[in-house]
């Protein structure tokens, strides 16, 4: 956790608050500690961005799943529009 949160600038509460709201759940190693991927940490930072604008944590997260969900009903519009075939 501390070498996730160093990286995006965050501190580790952050992450955890994170996972409280959760946006996102790290795996965890033999030894416990947290383990992130770089999907997570793609909305980690995008969430850091959200707060850093002045977001609530929580609306933060929130912001950020209709973000996705919005991003993948595209990606299935897409894919309903291309001819058969290709």
């Amino acid at each position: 956790m501390g070498a996730a949160a160093e990286m995006l600038g965050v501190s580790p509460a952050f992450l955890r608050a994170l996972g409280a709201a959760r946006l996102i759940e790290p795996k965890r190693s033999g030894g416990g500690h947290r383990r992130y991927s770089r999907r997570q940490l793609r909305l980690a930072a995008r969430a850091r961005e959200l707060v850093d604008q002045g977001t609530p944590v929580e609306a933060a997260c929130r912001i950020i799943v209709l973000e996705d969900q919005l991003a993948e009903a595209l990606r299935v519009n897409d894919a309903r529009d291309q001819p058969a075939g290709q």
